[in-house]
């Protein structure tokens, strides 16, 4: 069997490799997609697709649920973490990358070192110094918790991304009279847009599908995110309604699916060049 035989082959077997993925990836979100469109209660169906669509599912949603309060104050929650970790962490990242300080490595180890462990392993401390500074039961606590846990991973990230553009355009711009905010500013984070959009993504999503920390932070009816909300909703016997539970799951999934439609680019981008820069 010749070469060309041979890469023929090659590609005819990674083809198939990769339509067998995308077909165990699109089956699942095809299936609860058309469950939640079809009527009754059960997500089964006698035909591939249901033989009477409905939207009657995501109207009860919002009707006998609290759905939207749900959905409104999980959207408040990621963005403000989203905006503030964002700030954060690039200001940490351009600190470590362009300055130089004693102790320096040892403060680069440290942030190394904590993001090996899991963030829910402070959960007790977390409690007991949110119950001291009276931020217990509010989106205040709830989003330093997200900014402060998220910062050490991101942090190396985006160093790693920093490392990568030229100091030339930083010592250019000193010539000029520019100082440190303005290179950063003007400079770096145009530069850095691609991984400054990939963490700013992964920051929003964190409270977005989030159980635990919510759980442990929030008490009130009315301060619920959707994780807290439909966990609630099924205990209380949501179980016996799956097409309305499929409606709520489409919904929440969303977002994230139209930021990566838009943004796809970026990720891969910010993702490949932190990493391999880093």
């Amino acid at each position: 069997m010749d070469i060309k035989k041979i890469r023929i082959l090659e590609k005819i077997a990674i083809y198939i490799l990769l339509i067998i993925i995308a077909l165990c990836v699109l089956i699942p979100v095809i299936w609860i997609v058309l469950s939640s469109l079809q009527e009754g209660n059960s997500l089964f169906s006698s035909t591939l697709i249901p033989k009477k669509l409905t939207i009657k599912h995501y109207i009860n949603l919002f009707k006998e649920t609290d759905f939207p309060l749900w959905y409104w104050n999980t959207f408040r929650i990621a963005i403000a973490n989203m905006c503030i970790s964002v700030v954060i962490t690039t200001l940490t990242a351009y600190v470590f990358s362009r300055y130089k300080f004693k102790g320096k490595k040892a403060a680069l180890i440290t942030v190394l070192v904590l993001q090996m462990f899991p963030s829910f392993l402070a959960m007790t401390a977390v409690f007991i110094l949110l119950s001291k500074l009276n931020l217990l039961d509010t989106f205040t606590g709830l989003i330093l918790v997200y900014s402060a846990g998220q910062v050490p991973y991101n942090s190396w990230l985006v160093k790693g991304y920093f490392d990568g553009i030229p100091k030339t355009l930083d010592e250019a711009a000193r010539v000029d009279g520019a100082g440190h905010m303005t290179i950063f500013l003007k400079i770096i984070l145009p530069l850095a847009k691609p991984i400054i959009v990939l963490v700013a993504i992964t920051n929003f999503m964190g409270p977005w599908f989030d159980f635990i920390f919510p759980q442990l932070v929030l008490r009130s009816q009315n301060k619920r995110t959707l994780a807290m909300g439909i966990f609630d909703w099924i205990q209380k016997g949501a179980n016996d309604n799956f097409t309305m539970f499929a409606a709520g799951a489409i919904l929440v999934a969303v977002p994230i699916t139209i930021l990566y439609m838009f943004l796809q680019k970026h990720i891969v981008k910010g993702l490949s060049a932190g990493a391999v820069k880093g």
